[in-house]
Order: C-alpha cells, then sequence, then structure tokens
C-alpha cells in the first residue's frame, strides 16, 4: 500500500493527476496539466489559484465528508421552501448521485499524502505572476469590445517565433545560434496558429500573450464559426468540447461574461465539424433542470449526439473541504459534464457498435481557478475517443488554449495573457 501511495504522488508530480484506487475517482491540479503544454513558460499557481487560498484556508480544519465549515453568523429562520416540479425532478437527480459524490469527497479525505500537497499548490515553486521586467503590465483587453468597433479588422496579432540552429565552430565546440522570426495575422477571424513545438509570445496592442506549441485559434462570435468546418469529413474533429455561455438571469454573471439564450446552440454545426469515424462530444451544463431538460429533448438530437455518460466536477478547497454543502440547493459545488458520441450521419445502432464504452458516474476533484473557468479534463477523454491518433480536438467558446488543439469563442485568449504566466528559467 505504501509503495501505491508513493507511486501516485509520484505521478501525481508529474502530470498533475491522482487517481484514487478502485474508485472512479481523480483529483487534478489544473496548472501542472496546464503546465505539459508548454515548455518556456509555466502558467504562475499563484495567478491560477487566487480565490480560495487565503490565511483562513491554509489552517486545518475538522473534516466531514458532506458539509464544509458551518457559518457563524446566525442565520434567522424562514419559512421552508416548497419545491417545485422542476425542482423536485432536479433534487431527484441529485439524490442518484450525492452518495456516490460524498464516497469521492471520502476518497480525498482519505489521501492523507494529497492533502498535505494541496495546500501549497498555490505558492510551490513559482514567483507571483507575470514573466519577468520584460512583460508589461496587463491592459486588460476586452476582446468582446474590440471586436465590435470598426477597426476590427484592421487589428493584428504578432506571433515572436524562437528560432534554434546548431553550428560547429574551427575547433569542434558547439555554438548555438538564435534569430527571432516573427509572423503578423489578423486577430478576429482569422486562423492564428502555432504549428512549432514551442510555445511562442504575441503581442497585441500593447499586451502580450503565450501561444501554447501546435495549437491555434480563431476568435469570432458564432456567425463566423461555419469557417472551421473542414473541407473533408476525414479532416474533422474527433474530441469536441463545449463550455456556453448559458442564459443566465444571475446580474453577477452577467458582469463576468454576456451569455446567450440557450436556443442560440441549436445552429452550432456539430456534425459539420465531426471526424467522418465519429467524435466524443462533452458539455458543460449547470445544475438547473429546465436546461438539463432542453438539451436531452431537443439539443443533443438536433446535434446528432448520443448520450453517453455523466461526468462530475467536485469543488473543494485547499484543506479538502467543499466549496459548499454538498445539499445546499441553489449552490451545490458540483458541475456535470455531459458525455457523448456524435456522428457526421445519424447514430444508428451500427455506428454505435464502434463507439467504446463510456463508464458513468466519473468524478474529477479540484480546487477551482478564476470565475467560470473550467479544469482541462481532456486528457481524461481521450480514451474514449474513436479514429486515428493523435486526436483532432476542439474546445467551442473557449477562454484559453490547449497544446494540440483548436481554440474557437469570442475570446480564446482571455487566460493567455501573460500576467497568468512565469518564465521558465531552466530552458
Amino acid at each position: 500500500m505504501a509503495d501505491s501511495t508513493s507511486d501516485q504522488v509520484s505521478m501525481f508530480l508529474k502530470t498533475g493527476i491522482y487517481r484514487f484506487e478502485s474508485s472512479n475517482t481523480v483529483f487534478i491540479d489544473q496548472v501542472r496539466v496546464l503546465n505539459r503544454s508548454y515548455a518556456r513558460f509555466r502558467v504562475s499557481p499563484s495567478a491560477y489559484y487566487s480565490r480560495f487560498f487565503d490565511s483562513k484556508a491554509s489552517q486545518p480544519q475538522p473534516r466531514d465528508s458532506t458539509h464544509s465549515r458551518k457559518r457563524k453568523r446566525k442565520q434567522k429562520p424562514g419559512r421552508p421552501h416548497t419545491l417545485n416540479g422542476r425542482e423536485q425532478v432536479a433534487d431527484r437527480r441529485h439524490q442518484e448521485v450525492r452518495d456516490f459524490l460524498a464516497k469521492a469527497h471520502e476518497d480525498l479525505l482519505g489521501a492523507t499524502d494529497l492533502l498535505g500537497l494541496m495546500l501549497n499548490l498555490r505558492s510551490e515553486g513559482h514567483s507571483s505572476g507575470g514573466c519577468g521586467d520584460s512583460i508589461l503590465p496587463s491592459v486588460g483587453h476586452s476582446f468582446i469590445e474590440l471586436a465590435r468597433v470598426w477597426q476590427a479588422p484592421l487589428y493584428e496579432i504578432t506571433l515572436n517565433f524562437p528560432q534554434f540552429s546548431d553550428s560547429t565552430q574551427s575547433g569542434g565546440f558547439p555554438v548555438v545560434q538564435h534569430s527571432e522570426q516573427q509572423r503578423v495575422s489578423p486577430i478576429f477571424n482569422s486562423l492564428v496558429i502555432n504549428e512549432t513545438r514551442k510555445d511562442v509570445e504575441a503581442e497585441f496592442l500593447s499586451s502580450k500573450y503565450v501561444i501554447p506549441r501546435n495549437s491555434c485559434f480563431y476568435m469570432s462570435d458564432m456567425r463566423e464559426i461555419q469557417n472551421l468546418i473542414p473541407a473533408e469529413s476525414d479532416n474533422g474533429f474527433n474530441l469536441i468540447l463545449i463550455d456556453p455561455p448559458w442564459e443566465n438571469s444571475s446580474a453577477h454573471q452577467k458582469l463576468k461574461y454576456p451569455t446567450l439564450p440557450n436556443r442560440f446552440f441549436l445552429s452550432l454545426p456539430i456534425k459539420e465539424l465531426a471526424h467522418a469515424e465519429g467524435a466524443v462530444l462533452a458539455l458543460w451544463v449547470t445544475n438547473r433542470e429546465k436546461l438539463r431538460t432542453f438539451i436531452e429533448k431537443e439539443l443533443f438530437p438536433s446535434w446528432g449526439v448520443k448520450f453517453m455518460a455523466t461526468f462530475y466536477w467536485l469543488k473543494v478547497k485547499p484543506d479538502g473541504l467543499l466549496l459548499s454543502d454538498l445539499d445546499l440547493f441553489h449552490h451545490r459545488p458540483y458541475e456535470c459534464l455531459l458525455v457523448g458520441y456524435c456522428h457526421g450521419k445519424a447514430v444508428d445502432s451500427e455506428c454505435s457498435s464502434r463507439f467504446k464504452s463510456i463508464p458513468d458516474n466519473q468524478v474529477f476533484i479540484s480546487i477551482p481557478g478564476d470565475y467560470s473557468r473550467k479544469p482541462p479534463i481532456g486528457e481524461l477523454l481521450l480514451d474514449y475517443v474513436p479514429g486515428f491518433s493523435p486526436a483532432r480536438c476542439i474546445e467551442l467558446f473557449a477562454r484559453e488554449m490547449i497544446a494540440g488543439w483548436t481554440s474557437w469563442g469570442n475570446e480564446p485568449l482571455h487566460f493567455q495573457e501573460s500576467r497568468y504566466f512565469v518564465r521558465r528559467t531552466d530552458t
């Protein structure tokens, strides 16, 4: 058992993924996972984990498998809330998964080796933000606003490609020569590509951004997404990850990013984007029952998606406690990822037989990053992707980039700004 635990910790330190024995649960350190996309830079832990690390969170607390610390402030007793029909369905859905979510949390609380590492995730081995003195402070561009002005077609982004070549002096000693090569591309409604095996710096207006290796982005609104449809379905995408800006009445959320009416997403060309051999589609959803009904009855059928499994993202604090009480109706500490298969043609029994089985009710646990920033779980989905390797992957409504992926949305560079990174000194 001790050797097994040591192996799990070693693998976690290397990959950012801790797999619990005899369980469908994993813990994810998003920073370590994201850093595998970069060679010259590292994601800054202090910038990523900026919400839940504080002096209180770092103190050991009594642990309970289903509840966080109770608030000290006394709350006035109110009338018991009577659930309406839709809320009753949502509560039944919650009760069906509650026990295995609680069990997943108990697994975390029992992993004392991992809990010790979690308290240091924000500070270990990195400085607190910025890529060095050469990087200017953040200007905080709003790509959504810039795309609306008349100058938008004129805005350009510059990618700076470091080029290395080896030569030899007469004495036989190797000399590394360095030169800088630039590429200038329109930043809006244009595919911007880094096809190299190294991450590169990019400049836009007065800000700098980091673009991971073998990746590309297309920054546009929904009217331009048709430009990403491949000419041949054999060049389609094997993995499609979507985090839509679902409509929400919360004024707080509307201030964070603009939302869209749910029916807008019916027009997404999912069948056309999918590979001829089919694709895994993973869709982030909230816990609102109205939305789940819309997806099951209208959205997935219109996309040609056959639902296969639900994954759960369980959110915890640095001390391992849940972000909120597991049974708190309107603020449950988990989100859902609906996973299915889609095919360019109708998903009949013949093509369904070629799809791999996807285990239901898998749980991944992590400490959340910035508001609405989802953990990088693409790697956990690759085992079920049909077609050839390496898989062609795309994220729709992306706000950050991953090596090897195409990122589409109206702000895919949101978390690529240099202030979210530190420069590596060992390269």
